[in-house]
């Protein structure tokens, strides 16, 4: 069974800089999609971005595309969070979860495991 481990997570002034990871153990992650979502609080879990198998494929939401990157290293079983120029409202547990059949979508009922996140923290 896969165990997801996500990683990364801080207190960072707007405007910095974080990267976040997601390990996964028990088995490669190679052929798993992956997402990242972020939930803050008193609001409703997000989805934020997602990568394919490959690592060739990859979809954001709007709230942070350009500011925020998604990509892997399979060789590690490793999926990465870049975020760049981080405002509060960033601010959020961030958590990763993986799809076994090529989903990295916004649904997140089709996503079957989930990492117990990482809280990152924008002070303004």
């Amino acid at each position: 069974q896969v165990q997801l481990v996500a990683a990364g997570g801080g207190l960072v002034q707007t405007g910095g800089s974080l990267t976040l990871s997601c390990a996964a153990s028990g088995r490669t992650s190679s052929n798993l999609a992956m997402g990242w979502f972020r939930q803050a609080p008193g609001k409703e879990r997000e989805y934020v971005a997602g990568i394919s198998e490959s690592g060739s494929f990859r979809s954001y939401a709007d709230s942070v595309k350009g500011r925020l990157t998604i990509f892997r290293d399979n060789a590690k079983n490793t999926v990465y969070l870049q975020m760049n120029s981080l405002k509060a409202e960033d601010t959020a547990v961030y958590l990763c979860a993986v799809n076994t059949r090529g989903y990295y979508g916004a649904s997140q009922v089709h996503y079957d495991l989930w990492g117990q996140g990482t809280q990152v923290t924008v002070s303004s």
